[in-house]
């Protein structure tokens, strides 16, 4: 059986423009959905129940939450149900994001795959350690899947901070332009690059697996003094990255960089609110300014502050009325 919920009444409808790139509806998902035009949303962001088998409030002593205990069938009935609805409303080049602990990821799973060609996990390091854990593993991850119709959908590619102990054992080289890392030229032994012989300061470099690069292309880092020579014959030839030309490291699957509210300074709004900085990075990645951003089951309205900061378009929903001032909240 569903879950029984805790504070969720039925409410007629009700929408509210609570600033100017971000409307508020109160009603089910599933109603609120059928509203909207079809393929008329560039990202959604889900966050659903997760199948926790756990009641979430504010506080011991307070009724603002929801329900999370399902069985498994009526849960995968839920999922499907609420994701066939909505990939009716996400443009064909849009992206729609899937929150849920790595615990019970496995339904959802299955589920996005009947309905996205794509459904590659994003692998979110939500804290550093489970202190009150003593009889299992501290669960520190929660799985986000990237959805998509096809393999090419909009992305924009986005930087992460470089790790400290990265920065220091890799940047050890130094010029006139200053410190700098080695990149790789030389093709891996598995595979074959670009066959020439290449001369220069005194070095004849003639990989058996071939370059990564042209020769043009390495002619041309030769003539900006950005080859690390070898220190004697038989090394390998390196190009220079330097530190101040790279303020970031290409975004990756792994995110350990961005700490739950918990752990971070940002205050809690609702019992599963999410950071704010979690939002902005999936809304960069998959959305560009002005675009549409859809949360249907919205919470604290997370979504819609990230969206503002980066001036985007947010529809918010949620079946819960109490959330209408803690949303409001954000914007005042």
């Amino acid at each position: 059986m569903p879950p029984k919920k805790i504070i969720i009444k039925k409410t007629k409808e009700n929408v509210e423009q609570i600033h100017d790139r971000v409307s508020l509806t109160i009603q089910s998902c599933k109603e609120y959905v059928k509203t909207l035009p079809n393929t008329s949303v560039q990202m959604i962001y889900l966050d659903p129940p997760f199948n926790s088998d756990r009641n979430y409030t504010m506080s011991v002593d307070s009724d603002v939450g929801f329900g999370d205990k399902w069985d498994d069938a009526s849960y995968e009935a839920f999922i499907n149900d609420t994701i066939t609805d909505l990939k009716r409303v996400l443009k064909p080049d849009g992206t729609l994001y899937f929150h849920i602990s790595a615990a019970c990821m496995l339904i959802p799973q299955m589920v996005l795959a009947k309905h996205f060609k794509v459904v590659a996990p994003i692998f979110w390091k939500k804290c550093r350690s489970k202190n009150n854990v003593k009889n299992k593993l501290g669960a520190t991850i929660d799985v986000i899947f990237k959805c998509t119709f096809k393999e090419k959908a909009k992305f924009n590619l986005v930087l992460q901070e470089k790790d400290p102990t990265y920065l220091k054992n890799s940047f050890k080289n130094e010029d006139e332009r200053g410190n700098y890392s080695l990149g790789h030229l030389v093709t891996e032994n598995t595979k074959k690059g670009y066959m020439y012989e290449f001369q220069s300061n005194g070095f004849t470099f003639n990989p058996t697996s071939g370059w990564r690069i042209s020769k043009p292309a390495l002619e041309k880092l030769e003539s900006e003094n950005r080859l690390h020579f070898p220190k004697k014959i038989g090394g390998k030839l390196y190009k220079k990255i330097y530190l101040i030309e790279n303020p970031g490291k290409p975004c990756t699957d792994l995110w350990d960089d961005i700490h739950s509210i918990s752990q971070g300074s940002e205050g809690r709004k609702y019992p599963t609110a999410k950071p704010v900085k979690l939002l902005e990075r999936l809304i960069e990645i998959s959305t560009d300014k002005e675009d549409v951003v859809l949360d249907p089951m919205c919470g604290s309205g997370t979504t819609g502050s990230a969206c503002v900061n980066l001036e985007r378009k947010c529809l918010l929903n949620d079946a819960n009325k109490e959330v209408v001032e803690i949303v409001k909240s954000r914007f005042q």
